[in-house]
């Protein structure tokens, strides 16, 4: 895992220059700390912070074909590079390393900008074709790893992270408010649109094609579905069967490294499945976790049972609410970007821990819950269609009741409220957002918070039309459960778990972690299966568990979905008091000097948390919201963006 930075001169008449590079890399140093290397020419530059994993010895970076007319860098893993090295080799091509990064130079010689096709990996890559004097950057299919990329006087610059950007781009710091008002909704924001006007992102499953000042946005790859209609009809014995053999082969590829392989294990059954699988496959297998004094949010009793089943040495990070607080605006600096949840810190707190182990590598499993079914989320969006039916049925609306068991504080536990909540837009079963206007509609009360001018500015736009306008010709067609699954991806997913919960935090401490849920072949095998094979009554991820029953103890693969969470807005207090930079992020003058949000509210709002009684989910978010969004404020647009962001401790 590494990070990328680069610059292209597209205006050449403009007299542009290319910026430092070295002071664009600088800032990435903590995605790749094993050196860094660039490459330059009039046109274009290239330029790499390496983390070692594979060929270790001549897999250095930026890297080139055997006559030096096609250069590229790239973050991330070619999994199947072993295979299309073989391949390619076959086809005439002659290699100099053992490394993943030479397989691209070779491929995109080959198959031209369908060269991607032919990946299986998580990357985000920038390549130099100097004979047609063309820029391809490309994305990977699910958005794992990410890439931005800014225009400014004749240039376009790209990077890994943002404040690389900004480093040599300061006047491009700026809020986009329309972007807030989707991380306020969606808890991210969607498309290329970030949280800084200027700067984009590369959507997942793109390539950005640069050549000779002409610019194309492709797309390669997406999320699709059958139509309701015409789904084969395999049965759970075949789809277990077939399941159990993608699996294990995405496992199978993502242990390939030239260092140690470790796994994070949370104790249910998604992370469960893959450190069992990986046990099959490798001698030895180091896992880690995280605790929680907190019982709610505590799952150390099943992580422990599990490392035993596994035989594997296990290593607890025990986490605080101190030191969820203290490590807070260093995720931040991190993340780029407002968060609702603390939930991203510990896992920065874990890969700290990892790396100290020795490890640069861990395999997760995030994305089952998307790929099989497995969020509350989804039987919200069931019963309510089936509730739709029938809305005068007491008995189908108390079917909510069912949901949500791991939570102290639960949304459905007062039936006449969880029969009001649900209710509302009931009948709107065509709107493409049906299961999730519940959800948004609660994230959305942030807005009470921004300032009148903003509130005013957002009521001109709808958080809803960037994502609306990415919506696939045939989406209308898919069954319920696809839809919910496609919005659910291109929110949550990509926007919020795969970054600020996903790589950021992992690369704050150069550790790369590696998603087999997510090989782009478990996913479109997933996709074009039957929804009673995902969620069956309300059942979730039935196939998963099938597949993982054989390998698992069965207490793990019956075991009710519990999501990750971690202690919210009483991390940030100290005996009813704010921490220090809390204190002085949310006052009055603080806030009236960024001007995003309304001082008396936040003040009201502060004083309720200073209580210390349990607030509800939307007051937490919204507390949490503000103080990320002052935060990134201080580190972005406040001051020249350094390698020293503001700290916690």
């Amino acid at each position: 895992m590494c990070g990328i930075a680069g610059s292209l001169i597209i205006d050449r008449q403009s007299g542009a220059a290319h910026p430092d590079v070295s002071a664009m890399i600088a800032m990435l140093r903590h995605r790749g700390p094993d050196g860094t290397k660039d490459f330059k020419s009039p046109l274009c530059v290239l330029a790499h912070a390496r983390l070692s994993i594979i060929d270790l010895k001549t897999g250095t970076q930026p890297m080139a074909n055997e006559d030096g007319t096609v250069w590229t860098v790239f973050n991330g893993e070619i999994f199947n590079y072993v295979e299309l090295r073989a391949e390619l080799r076959s086809l005439g091509h002659r290699f100099r390393t053992r490394s993943d990064t030479e397989v691209i130079v070779h491929a995109y010689e080959e198959y031209g900008e369908r060269f991607v096709e032919r990946l299986n990996g998580q990357f985000a890559i920038a390549l130099w074709d100097t004979r047609r004097e063309r820029l391809v950057l490309v994305r990977d299919r699910l958005g794992i790893r990410p890439l931005f990329y800014a225009r400014s006087r004749g240039r376009l610059l790209f990077a890994s992270e943002i404040k690389a950007l900004l480093a040599v781009l300061p006047e491009q710091a700026a809020l986009d408010v329309h972007a807030l008002g989707q991380v306020f909704t969606f808890w991210a924001t969607v498309g290329s649109r970030t949280v800084f006007r200027n700067v984009s992102s590369l959507p997942p499953g793109h390539l950005l094609i640069v050549e000779k000042g002409a610019e194309r946005l492709q797309r390669y790859w997406d999320w699709t579905f059958p139509p309701a209609r015409g789904r084969p009809n395999l049965s759970l014995e075949a789809a277990t069967e077939a399941l159990r053999a993608l699996l294990s082969d995405a496992v199978r590829l993502q242990l390939r490294a030239d260092v140690p392989v470790g796994a994070y294990l949370s104790g249910g059954l998604d992370s469960s499945g893959i450190a069992a699988l990986a046990r099959q496959k490798a001698a030895e297998l180091r896992t880690f976790s995280i605790a929680f004094d907190d019982a709610e949010y505590d799952e150390g009793h099943f992580q422990r049972q599990m490392a035993e089943h596994l035989g594997v040495q296990h290593t607890v990070l025990r986490c605080t609410a101190r030191d969820i607080g203290n490590a807070f605006p260093d995720l931040i600096w991190h993340a780029e970007s407002p968060v609702l949840r603390t939930a991203p810190v510990p896992l920065m707190l874990l890969a700290q821990q990892v790396h100290a182990a020795g490890f640069k590598v861990v395999l997760t499993g995030e994305g089952a819950d998307e790929v099989f079914g497995g969020y509350d989320l989804f039987k919200e969006g069931k019963i309510r269609r089936f509730w739709a039916r029938n809305p005068e049925s007491q008995w189908r609306s108390a079917l909510f009741s069912r949901l949500y068991p791991y939570l102290g504080r639960s949304p459905v536990a007062n039936r006449p409220f969880a029969r009001l909540f649900f209710g509302q837009h009931l009948h709107e079963l065509d709107n493409p957002f049906y299961a999730h206007l519940t959800r948004w509609r609660t994230t959305r009360t942030l807005f009470r918070l921004l300032s009148p001018e903003l509130q005013a500015e957002l009521q001109a736009v709808s958080p809803e039309d960037d994502l609306r306008a990415q919506l696939p010709a045939d989406f209308a067609s898919w069954d319920g459960l696809a839809r919910d699954q496609y919005i659910e991806v291109k929110t949550l997913l990509e926007g919020y778990l795969l970054t600020s919960q996903g790589d950021r935090p992992a690369l704050a401490h150069a550790v790369e972690t590696r998603i087999p849920y997510l090989d782009h072949r478990v996913v479109e095998f997933a996709n074009g299966l039957s929804p009673r094979l995902k969620l069956r009554a309300l059942r979730e991820k039935v196939l998963l568990r099938a597949a993982l029953a054989n390998i698992l103890p069965e207490r793990i693969v019956m075991r009710p979905k519990q999501p990750y969470r971690a202690p919210d807005y009483r991390c940030f207090f100290d005996r009813g008091q704010p921490l220090p930079y809390v204190k002085e992020m949310l006052s009055a003058s603080h806030l009236r000097r960024t001007g995003y949000f309304h001082p008396p509210v936040v003040e009201h709002l502060l004083e309720k948390c200073k209580t210390g009684r349990p607030l509800g989910e939307g007051d937490s978010m919204a507390f949490i919201g503000v103080l990320s969004t002052q935060l990134l404020h201080e580190h972005f647009l406040a001051r020249r963006v350094s390698a020293a962001p503001v700290t916690g401790a």
